[in-house]
């Protein structure tokens, strides 16, 4: 089982992109713990993806939305608390390989025309590949019948993928908005007040130690 952890910051500035690390560290901590595997695959300023596999993930399903902080920030010179958020996003980061059934192909021969000698022009060995379901076609044009539908069947298979793959990005982006709401202070799923060492989830109700959470414990917090 896979999953990738996208975790973005959202309000306050310089502290919330220094929680987009310190908590993408407590999530690699968790791995670590329950013997999964956290690979760090996108590290940007205010942006950071896990790739997360392992056995029973479910639990990751309590993390998605706006986590909100408040703290001194390391970089707060007056003592002075901060409230900033982030968002964290929980996908699946597979790409299903749609398979390609022959039955869901028309498959046409016809005459070549244009440039190219009168031996590809008088014979049909120019091949046209529908592929039914979703209408995608791909032509080619070779001197013989095997390269032409070689051909045309390489460029359907290209052509049918990369549909797929876009409308299943399109969901994930969807998906993403969906879990991350407006990452707005007041919409959020769980806060950390770190003045108190503790961790409340809105969700589930549950609290925990902030310090513990940090370490990797977010069981705790789950339903």
């Amino acid at each position: 089982m896979k999953r990738q952890l996208e975790i973005r910051a959202a309000e306050g500035g310089e502290d919330s992109k220094l929680f987009v690390t310190d908590l993408a560290r407590a999530y690699q901590r968790l791995a670590q713990r329950v013997g999964w595997t956290a690979r760090l695959i996108d590290q940007r300023p205010g942006e950071c993806s896990l790739l997360i596999q392992g056995t029973d993930l479910l639990g990751l399903d309590n993390e998605p939305g706006g986590h909100r902080i408040q703290r001194v920030p390391p970089t707060e010179r007056k003592g002075r608390v901060h409230t900033s958020t982030v968002t964290v996003a929980v996908l699946d980061p597979s790409i299903a390989q749609t398979a390609i059934q022959d039955r869901d192909l028309r498959v046409e021969w016809y005459s070549g025309t244009g440039a190219g000698g009168q031996y590809r022009n008088k014979h049909q060995n120019s091949c046209r590949i529908t592929h039914v379901p979703t209408g995608i076609q791909a032509t080619a044009q070779c001197r013989s019948r095997e390269n032409s539908y070689t051909e045309a069947r390489a460029a359907i298979e290209q052509r049918v993928l990369g549909a797929h793959t876009a409308q299943v990005m399109g969901q994930r982006a969807r998906d993403r908005r969906d879990q991350v709401g407006s990452g707005m202070r007041g919409d959020k799923r769980r806060t950390y007040r770190f003045q108190d060492d503790t961790v409340q989830d809105h969700v589930t109700g549950a609290k925990s130690r902030a310090s513990a959470v940090m370490r990797g414990y977010f069981e705790a917090l789950w339903r």
